[in-house]
């Protein structure tokens, strides 16, 4: 089992043998590159999110989270104190986000407009993907090591359920109407399917071809999960009965999926530097229409419905010389004051 750290090592080492200077957008297709948004700062990044509603993009980066105006494209400030932190859910009908800090085993709860912590909420062992599942306004934690979720009530901030999982939890999906967040379980090749009322897990469904899935996106008007797997495959999956109805060939080191419900476009993005673009032509058709070129490293991504446009985190390292026989490649140091954000459309 390979976990994200390690994966995050691999990817880094490749990028010394050659990140692109300027992204640049596939020679065919509907998206393109259109500009980097400069953030600077140290630390390494994960997940983003995208509040399409207060137009707001949310990026983990290091021990805070980076807000980014979606309208202007700048930083609009940043939530402090989140060691650790894997990324941000918000849940903008309440006003408030939830963040998974991993390295304190917590969750932050968090004023949106003020960018303010209102508490923190024990979580498992590693707290690592987060959503927030409206249908019932609570927050999941997924615990990497703990293998298992923590929900808490986002109103009160209390938690009022552990669930226990069959392995390591990764990206997670919520369908409202039908009362289910789906998850996969990265280690053991699996999906689970949660009740949101019973707050128990009531389908545990295989997911081959696919191995390792890392990404998780859903399409709620076709119940169809678009699921990236460590064996390059981006997988689609009825979110009903957890059949396999699809798959292409992505790139490698993938670790976030994207849905637009208004293209019908699927996104995989991978550290190798490519995001694999295909549409949903029927429920049981799934075709790639584009390789985005992006910039190796660039493996997080989420998508603004709205405008249709795409963000990777990203940043610039130093080359590292070829190691000597039977030495390990030095881990690849980022540049000071690189990070960025990369912003695709179409």
């Amino acid at each position: 089992m390979k976990t994200k750290s390690r994966r995050l090592l691999g990817i880094l080492a490749l990028s010394i043998l050659g990140v692109a200077s300027t992204p640049a957008g596939g020679a065919d297709g509907p998206y393109h590159f259109l500009k980097e948004i400069p953030v600077g700062g140290e630390g390494g990044w994960d997940y983003s999110s995208v509040d399409e509603a207060g137009r707001r993009l949310y990026v983990s980066h290091g021990t805070k989270v980076v807000v980014i105006d979606l309208d202007k494209e700048v930083v609009a400030g940043e939530i402090a104190d989140t060691p650790g932190v894997h990324g941000l859910a918000p849940a903008p009908e309440l006003g408030r986000g939830v963040t998974s800090n991993g390295r304190e085993n917590k969750a932050s709860i968090v004023d949106l407009k003020t960018l303010q912590t209102l508490s923190k909420v024990d979580a498992g062992e590693n707290p690592d993907g987060m959503l927030f599942e409206p249908g019932q306004q609570e927050a999941y934690l997924f615990n990497g090591r703990g293998q298992s979720a923590t929900v808490i009530n986002m109103k009160s901030g209390k938690v009022v359920a552990t669930i226990p999982l069959p392995g390591k939890p990764e990206f997670a999906a919520a369908d409202p109407k039908a009362g289910r967040v789906y998850n996969n379980i990265e280690d053991k090749n699996e999906l689970v399917a949660i009740d949101t009322r019973t707050h128990q897990v009531v389908n545990t469904w295989p997911i081959a071809p696919g191995e390792e899935a890392s990404g998780m996106a859903i399409d709620l008007a076709h119940h169809r999960l678009f699921i990236g797997c460590h064996n390059k495959l981006m997988e689609m999956i009825d979110s009903t009965n957890g059949k396999v109805v699809a798959t292409v060939p992505i790139g490698e080191g993938v670790d976030a999926n994207a849905f637009d419900p208004g293209t019908q476009y699927a996104f995989s993005s991978c550290g190798d530097g490519t995001v694999t673009i295909a549409h949903e032509d029927m429920p049981e058709k799934l075709t790639v229409v584009q390789t985005l070129k992006t910039e190796r490293g660039a493996r997080t991504m989420t998508l603004d419905p709205r405008t249709h446009k795409i963000y990777l985190a990203s940043a610039t390292f130093e080359p590292t010389p070829e190691p000597a026989p039977g030495e390990r490649r030095q881990r690849p140091k980022m540049v000071p004051g690189s990070f960025k954000v990369l912003v695709y459309g179409m």
